[in-house]
């Protein structure tokens, strides 16, 4: 296994870098920059594709540490300084392993869905934190994909990662910038499942969440934070959903992370319990 050090901020430092805070340099390398132990055993154990990893021998590696480099195979693995190791982690306290991990390709195509599917789709997200909220929401709760459309915050952006708290890894997430593909996917989903149920979520008056029958295949569409679903998706829907706030309640409506956990919950409720 090749091992490259780097002692100064030279060429190989500044690329490792970049993939923390450079959207389209992150796309440009197919990669992206992930800390934590959670974060990295669960890319190895779902069979990421690991790049590279990042230590110093500065510090005494943990048993987790020495395992993971002499055991996961990749491309080159780079030794640092302790002070340019301190300088690339974002963590308070350094991290002692971070890794460079490969993108996955996007495609409708490879999605792997149950028999009675719960699948979502969050439009134009433009919070990191919300994003990353809503991708450990579904992990938790048995949604089997989620869909990014239009232009959002980047996937791969390594706050969205932290914010999912391992289950980044663990979920089925794809793009598709293109509102036709979406439209062709539930159309397809519509024929292969009887009964696929699209439903758009909303602030305004629309039909409570609970008198919704979620038992049956369905997409949840979430809308931006500011502006909701965009008119194609909301057009496209079979029904809009709304969550019932308090009559005493101020607050007019949820956190979109909040609201797209309080949805899927609702769906897992009636399908352990078989009534809407």
């Amino acid at each position: 296994m090749q091992t490259e050090r780097i002692y100064s901020r030279n060429a190989a430092y500044q690329k490792l870098q970049v993939l923390k805070t450079n959207r389209n340099k992150r796309f440009k390398y197919q990669s992206f920059f992930v800390e934590g132990v959670r974060n990295i055993n669960k890319a190895v154990e779902n069979g990421w594709r690991i790049r590279s990893f990042l230590y110093t021998k500065d510090r005494n590696l943990s048993d987790w540490a020495r395992h993971m480099l002499s055991s996961v195979q990749t491309e080159v693995n780079y030794e640092l300084s302790a002070p340019l190791m301190n300088e690339i982690s974002e963590k308070t306290e350094t991290s002692e392993l971070i890794a460079i991990i490969g993108m996955k390709n996007d495609s409708l195509d490879t999605v792997c869905l149950s028999s009675n599917p719960m699948i979502a789709l969050f439009d134009r997200a433009s919070n990191k934190g919300n994003l990353g909220t809503i991708i450990r929401s579904c992990d938790a709760l048995g949604v089997e994909c989620l869909l990014l459309t239009g232009h959002a915050v980047d996937l791969y952006d390594p706050e969205v990662i932290v914010a999912s708290m391992g289950s980044f890894f663990n979920l089925q997430v794809i793009r598709v910038p293109e509102n036709e593909k979406v439209l062709q996917f539930i159309q397809k989903m519509k024929t292969i499942y009887p009964g696929f149920l699209t439903i758009g979520t909303t602030a305004h008056h629309a039909t409570p969440l609970h008198q919704i029958d979620l038992t049956h295949p369905v997409l949840f569409m979430i809308g931006n934070e500011t502006e909701g679903l965009c008119r194609v998706f909301k057009e496209s829907c079979d029904i809009l959903g709304t969550i019932p706030m308090a009559a005493s309640s101020y607050a007019s409506s949820f956190n979109v992370g909040c609201a797209a956990t309080v949805m899927f919950y609702e769906a897992v409720r009636q399908r352990q319990t078989g009534t809407a």
